[in-house]
């Protein structure tokens, strides 16, 4: 366990799934969680408030950034959104919305948190990008490039914020058992046939779960990860390192 005693860490998008996994994490060592969210998570720990936001507005986030004090150490930009789409048939407004939330929304909540951050005597920002920032799966070319935009984001930070005392990295989550995930499957009708074949794809051998990717995230934020800037830490069960073979030449189990 890592320990963050004494030390406030903002989690956007933290009301479910990945974001409510990084938020339980950071709070279950000791950190005082500020969740920034559009919804109300109504059901947070003692040790977690809500603190509404839009991390697409300035406005928002400026709003947000005077809710935080200087005790400020850990920033994790967690909201994002996806939608499936055709290049042919996605709009500007798809486009410029993918952009804004999953793109604009770390830049916007870095550049007002820097106050406290700089305050507090530096700090840690993580980032959450995804596998889809270095391949893409079909119809995801918003989500991709976005996601793509986080991880070079990142980079770029951790060159900038360093010798202010601030690292920054991010993590790039493979398939993730949230639950809008586990309803997606739920809905297909060969559902048995695509969760086993899902675990295939991975050399772990199963999929992975939301505290997967916290684990990461507060190993990052922590001073254990003290050398530890400008990466970006794929969590995905070695699912993109395995290289691919036609079903002819797969090895017989």
């Amino acid at each position: 366990m890592t320990d963050f005693s004494g030390i406030t860490a903002v989690v956007t998008g933290g009301a479910q799934g990945i974001g409510r996994a990084i938020a339980d994490r950071l709070a279950a060592d000791s950190a005082d969680v500020i969740v920034g969210d559009l919804r109300d998570p109504g059901d947070l720990g003692d040790r977690q408030r809500w603190v509404e936001l839009d991390v697409t507005s300035e406005v928002s986030t400026v709003a947000f950034a005077a809710e935080v004090d200087d005790s400020l150490g850990v920033v994790v930009n967690n909201a994002g959104i996806m939608f499936e789409a055709s290049i042919t048939d996605q709009t500007v407004e798809q486009w410029d919305m993918a952009m804004a939330v999953n793109l604009r929304g770390p830049w916007l909540m870095t550049k007002a948190l820097l106050p406290q951050l700089q305050a507090g005597g530096g700090g840690s920002v993580v980032n959450v990008g995804s596998i889809e920032g270095i391949g893409s799966n079909p119809q995801h070319t918003a989500y991709a490039a976005s996601k793509g935009g986080v991880h070079g984001l990142t980079a770029a930070m951790a060159v900038d914020l360093g010798p202010m005392g601030i690292r920054c990295n991010a993590v790039a989550p493979g398939w993730i058992d949230t639950a809008l995930n586990r309803e997606y499957i739920d809905r297909l009708p060969n559902r048995d046939q695509a969760v086993a074949e899902l675990a295939v794809l991975h050399p772990v051998g199963h999929i992975g779960d939301p505290a997967d990717v916290a684990s990461t995230v507060a190993f990052l934020a922590s001073t254990d990860a003290r050398f530890v800037s400008g990466q970006v830490v794929v969590v995905d069960g070695a699912r993109t390192t395995m290289l691919s073979l036609p079903p002819s030449l797969a090895p017989k189990t």
